[in-house]
């Protein structure tokens, strides 16, 4: 079956393309949140997971990060342009994804730190503004 531009999957992660990462579930993250589906995005994490947004203590569990997405998070996209990732003893494995995001009123470099356990679920992302002192004072609202 053919699919046109329109009616994109969250499914189709080649549709995405970020320099260095190939990881679906990196990928699908940053699918389903530029597309508002933050039911999906939350779906991505571990049960546990935590997403620790700028200038927000660390949010916990799949339906707050959902709750949170859905509050704050409306209008975002996410470009990100390129990562790396490291295998850990642990099994678990690191992500460092970097681009930008833009908002109807500006964008800022971003760096996010993706932390993803064996099942390739989401245990932890931290989200970075790249950011001048000034540059982020204006972003606080």
């Amino acid at each position: 079956m053919l699919s046109s531009r329109s009616s994109k999957s969250v499914d189709d992660v080649e549709d995405l393309v970020i320099e260095g990462i190939s990881e679906p579930a990196i990928l699908q993250y940053f699918q389903t949140l530029n597309a508002g589906e933050f039911d999906a995005t939350a779906a991505l994490f571990a049960d546990n997971g935590v997403m620790h947004a700028p200038f927000e203590s660390g949010i916990a569990g799949r339906s707050a990060i959902a709750a949170y997405l859905k509050q704050e998070a409306q209008g975002i996209k996410a470009f990100p342009r390129q990562g790396i990732a490291e295998a850990l003893e642990n099994g678990q494995t690191q992500f460092q994804v970097t681009g930008k995001a833009q908002t109807s009123w500006c964008g800022v470099n971003v760096l996010w730190e993706f932390l993803l356990n064996q099942e390739k679920q989401i245990l932890d992302v931290k989200i970075k503004l790249l950011a001048s002192p000034q540059e982020l004072l204006n972003l606080r609202r």
